[in-house]
C-alpha cells in the first residue's frame, strides 16, 4: 500500500483585503467532507480533484467500472449534524432551508436528482414521527421551529419533555420573564442517490457546496506569556504543522493586541474529511489538492507534503497511488477589522 506522511507545512503571507470577523464570539466549523461511495472491489478511482477556499468546495472524481458487468451503486452526502440546545450553532443559518450549504452534484455533466433523508435523533433514536405528528419542522433553531413548538399545548410539552426532544429556558421577551421551548434534538441528514457504472467504462461525478468555516477573534495558539507552549500549541502544530513563521506572526498579534487593544490578525478553521476516499478498488490513482486561502492578505497553514504556491492565493498538492491517511484543517490567519 502507498503511504503518505502528512510532514510538510505550505505557509504564505502576502496582502489584501479580508472578510470582517465576529466581534465577540467563537464559531465552530462544521467537519464536511465529500461524497461517500459503497465499498466495491468493482469501481477504481483513476482521479479526484479536490478544491477548498473560505467560499467553496469543489470535488471532481473520474471512476471507472473494471469488470465486464455494469454496477449499480449507492452515493451519498452526509450533512454535518445540526444540534438543538441551549447555545446556538452559530456557524449555521438554521432558516437557510435544508440546504444550507448550497449543496449540488453532476454526472458527466448532467445535474443529480437526489434525495434528501432526515432523522430527528435523541440518543440515537430516531424521534421525527413525533414532531411530524406535531407539525414541528425537524431543523433545529429555526423561527419556524420556535413558533411551531410555542404552540404545543402542555401534554406534549411533558411528552416532548419526557422524551428528550425539548428543554425549557426562561428569559424576558419584552413582557416579563417567561417559558421558552428549546429543541434539544440533533437533526441528522444525507442525500443520496442510485448510479450506474457502465461495464469496462469511465464516469465523472461532480459536486460542490459552501464551505463551512469557524474562526474565533484572536490568534490563540500562544500560551498566556506569548509563548509556543502548552496543550492548545501542541494541538494546533499537530493538527495544522504550525512552524516559526506562526509563532511569529502570533507574537506580533499579540504585542498589537496589548498596545493597541486590536489584534492585526483572527483565526478561521476550515475542516475536510479525507478518510471516506479508501473506500473503491486500489488507491485513488491521481489526487490533486488544491487549497485556495481566498484572499492575498490571508496566511494559510495545513499539513501536506510536496506542497507548492500556483497563484496569488493558491497552493497544490499532487499524489499518485494515493490512500489518504488522516483528515484535512487548515488554519487561516485573517486580518481583523475588515
Amino acid at each position: 500500500m502507498a503511504s503518505m506522511k502528512f510532514t510538510a507545512l505550505a505557509i504564505l503571507m502576502l496582502f489584501s483585503v479580508a472578510q470582517a470577523a465576529r466581534a465577540n464570539d467563537t464559531t465552530a466549523e462544521m467537519k464536511t467532507g465529500g461524497l461517500v461511495f459503497v465499498q466495491t472491489d468493482a469501481i477504481s478511482m483513476v482521479e479526484e480533484k479536490l478544491y477548498i477556499s473560505p467560499r467553496e468546495v469543489r470535488v471532481e472524481y473520474r471512476f471507472r467500472n473494471i469488470t465486464d458487468r455494469d454496477v449499480e451503486a449507492l452515493v451519498a452526502f452526509p450533512v454535518p449534524d445540526i444540534e438543538g440546545g441551549y447555545d446556538r450553532m452559530v456557524a449555521v443559518d438554521p432558516d437557510a432551508g435544508d440546504n444550507f450549504l448550497g449543496f449540488e452534484a453532476s454526472q458527466d455533466g448532467v445535474p443529480i436528482k437526489a434525495e434528501l433523508q432526515q432523522q430527528a435523533v435523541v440518543h440515537d433514536v430516531d424521534l421525527s414521527a413525533e414532531l411530524k405528528a406535531e407539525n414541528i419542522p425537524l431543523m433545529p433553531g429555526a423561527e419556524a421551529t420556535a413558533a411551531a413548538l410555542s404552540r404545543l399545548g402542555p401534554q406534549a410539552v411533558e411528552r416532548f419533555r419526557g422524551l428528550g426532544l425539548i428543554g425549557i429556558e426562561q428569559w424576558d421577551d419584552g413582557s416579563g420573564m417567561k417559558d421558552h421551548l428549546v429543541p434539544l434534538w440533533t437533526l441528522k441528514s444525507v442525500y443520496w442517490w442510485k448510479t450506474v457504472y457502465p461495464a469496462n467504462s469511465e464516469v465523472t461525478v461532480s459536486h460542490r457546496y459552501t464551505t463551512s468555516v469557524g474562526g474565533t477573534v484572536d490568534v490563540t495558539y500562544l500560551d498566556e506569556n506569548g509563548e509556543p507552549r502548552g496543550e492548545r500549541f501542541a494541538e494546533y502544530e499537530k493538527r495544522y504543522c504550525l512552524d516559526d513563521a506562526m509563532v511569529r506572526i502570533a507574537q506580533k498579534n499579540r504585542k498589537a493586541t496589548l498596545e493597541t487593544g486590536m489584534p492585526l490578525y483572527v483565526e478561521n478553521w476550515i475542516s475536510y474529511i479525507l478518510m471516506t476516499g479508501n473506500n473503491w478498488a486500489g488507491p485513488i490513482g491521481s489526487f490533486t489538492l488544491t487549497i485556495d486561502k481566498g484572499d492575498t492578505r490571508n496566511v494559510v497553514s495545513f499539513c501536506g507534503e510536496g506542497v507548492t504556491k500556483t497563484g496569488p492565493t493558491t497552493f497544490e498538492m499532487k499524489k499518485t497511488d494515493f490512500y489518504p491517511e488522516r483528515d484535512l484543517e487548515i488554519l487561516l490567519l485573517v486580518p481583523a477589522g475588515f
